[in-house]
């Protein structure tokens, strides 16, 4: 039996080295222009042309502002405890929101009350359970003290409102 015949019944079509380089080099290069062809397809349609107006838009989403800074009147008069209630605390303590002590409901106030008028301020302005720290808002430490004093009123305490501090001696000259 001959060799050859049954031999050539099983080979390919790549015969020489020669094919085969170029079949594995087509078998990269065809599929990888193939996929940029249809990136280059799938995104022209979503690029705005030239002066279309959205790049002054975009350019000012890009440099938008990190932060910004609020300077505040410091010679305003002190809002009083009923304002900084209804314009910081009747949001929870209103309704008794996640374990807030209801206005004027002194058995929920009591235990509160037994820790003193610091202690409660103290929680006010850092924070306390679900109720976030307050300090540092649309309203000062004194006026947070005033809200303070206002709800453990109406709760049973007996605190006087707390008075604006005296301005320091620089300040004063000023």
């Amino acid at each position: 039996m001959s060799a050859t015949p049954h031999e050539e019944a099983h080979a390919g079509p790549i015969k020489n080295p020669k094919q085969f380089l170029i079949a594995v080099c087509l078998s990269f290069v065809i599929p990888v222009l193939v996929i940029i062809g249809l990136v280059t397809f799938v995104n022209s349609a979503s690029k705005p042309g030239p002066g279309v107006g959205n790049a002054e838009m975009a350019k000012a989403q890009r440099l938008q502002k990190v932060g910004q800074v609020e300077i505040r009147d410091a010679n305003r008069p002190l809002r009083g405890g009923e304002a900084v209630y209804n314009g910081q605390c009747a949001a929870c303590h209103a309704a008794g929101v996640a374990g807030a002590p209801k206005f004027g409901d002194a058995a929920a106030w009591g235990p509160r009350l037994a820790h003193g008028f610091e202690a409660m301020v103290e929680a006010a302005l850092k924070g306390k359970g679900a109720m976030a720290p307050q300090g540092g808002g649309d309203f000062n430490d004194t006026e947070i003290a005033r809200g303070v004093v206002f709800m453990a009123n109406a709760g049973g305490g007996k605190f006087d409102e707390p008075q604006a501090p005296a301005p320091a001696e620089g300040e004063a000259a000023k």
